[in-house]
């Protein structure tokens, strides 16, 4: 009696194990859907990131292309070209529009940058501003 009460207490064993093997690859079907859910959000939070980079990458192009815009434009009566010079300043892929200002004593430049958009259906963010104010020479 014995040894069929042990044979039967094995014959269990692999059942058991059958039931937990099958109920964790159920668990991890969960999981794999749960994350294919969350993945969108994911994707969603990331291109935020890159834009928020973006309107920061476009201030700063901005103020730099106002400078070097307004110090060309101040060197002897604008030979060299402000807005020539601020164009050259900012990277290609970026629009840039220049509004100047002329004075006896100084020259001061706006510089207005479109900030592009990786969101999509949303073709950009408007534009930043940045203006510099530089005296004649």
């Amino acid at each position: 009696m014995n040894v069929h009460h042990s044979h039967r207490h094995h014959s269990r064993r692999p059942h058991r194990l059958r039931r937990f093997h099958r109920r964790r690859r159920a668990d991890a079907g969960q999981a794999s859907l749960e994350f294919v859910g969350f993945l969108p959000l994911l994707l969603l939070l990331g291109l935020a990131g890159i834009q928020l980079g973006l309107v920061a990458y476009a201030a700063q192009q901005a103020g730099t292309a106002a400078r070097a815009a307004a110090r060309a434009e101040s060197v002897e009566d604008g030979r060299i070209g402000g807005e020539r010079a601020g164009r050259a300043a900012v990277s290609d892929w970026l629009s840039v529009d220049f509004g100047m200002g002329v004075s006896e004593d100084e020259v001061t430049v706006t510089a207005s940058v479109t900030i592009p958009s990786v969101i999509p259906g949303i073709d950009d963010f408007g534009e930043v501003s940045r203006r510099s104010t530089m005296p004649r020479e």
